[in-house]
């Protein structure tokens, strides 16, 4: 991560704040403070730390993560050279904007989630923006959520695409059974009723439900539990998911509803930086 942060602030400032360096001394000094201009769950605030002290500045977290903040709330609390605070407002803001709105969302849906069953799972996907993937997932943790897999070495997921390749359910279990460290689970994405057992029936850890209705989706379960093939696995409903339907994919019995609307669509929190000169002998250069 800290590699990713130097990357950003490299990208953002390029060869130099031009307008910042015509209109700052290097003399100025300010404090800033990081405000939040609606309510959520903040997410970011040690990364946006970790940004503002790449220059040696003061920074003092008062609203850590995980913390709810109201609209006015003061999350950061910033001191030191004007300049440098102006230079790295924009890609400290950013990220703290971005995962605090992740978070935010995936705190809302848990909650509602959970009102009807505690033991539910909400879960991210990989459906995120390049080099920001552990960001997101992070913000995920966060507000409440499960991160599913951060990478592709954690876990197997066969997809429709690898069983159109292997030919066969079974196949593609067998040869993963074969060929990847027991320590590692087995999920599956599957369309049907029958495949789900079939999957079931070769010992697959997790069965993905893919953009089944919710008439599907209980279907499924019930032809399971008939079959004493429920207990074996645990089930996960992907696909066609959103704020509005949680409740009632909630209620078909499953285990862990994946979203990927969580990083690629969810609202940055506003979020703004306020800045008041302490000591300023030369306004200008």
């Amino acid at each position: 991560m800290k590699k990713t942060i130097e990357n950003w602030i490299d990208e953002d400032i390029g060869f130099g704040d031009i307008t910042t360096e015509a209109l700052v001394s290097d003399e100025t000094l300010a404090n800033a403070k990081i405000i939040a201009k609606e309510p959520g769950i903040v997410a970011g605030s040690q990364i946006a730390k970790e940004i503002f002290e790449s220059r040696n500045l003061m920074v003092a977290v008062l609203k850590d993560d995980g913390s709810e903040v109201y609209a006015g709330g003061t999350i950061i609390e910033i001191m030191g050279k004007a300049k440098d605070i102006l230079a790295l407002e924009r890609t400290a803001i950013n990220i703290l904007m971005r995962m605090s709105g992740i978070a935010t969302q995936t705190n809302e849906i848990v909650k509602k989630a959970k009102n009807i069953n505690p033991n539910i799972k909400i879960a991210g996907t990989r459906k995120t923006a390049p080099g920001l993937a552990k960001f997101d997932n992070l913000a995920i943790s966060i507000g409440g959520g499960d991160t599913h897999r951060f990478c592709l070495d954690d876990m197997v997921l066969i997809k429709d695409n690898h069983i159109e390749i292997v030919g066969s359910i079974a196949d593609a279990i067998k040869q993963t059974k074969e060929k990847v460290s027991f320590t590692k689970k087995i999920e599956i994405e599957v369309e049907n009723s029958k495949d789900a057992a079939i999957a079931s029936k070769n010992g697959a850890d997790i069965i993905m439900l893919d953009n089944m209705n919710f008439d599907q989706i209980q279907e499924t379960i019930e032809i399971l539990n008939d079959f004493k093939l429920r207990e074996n696995v645990i089930i996960e409903v992907s696909g066609r998911v959103d704020p509005e339907n949680i409740q009632k994919l909630v209620e078909t019995g499953t285990d862990i509803i994946s979203l990927g609307s969580l990083t690629h669509s969810s609202k940055s929190l506003d979020i703004s930086l306020d800045l008041n000169l302490e000591i300023s002998p030369n306004k200008s250069k």
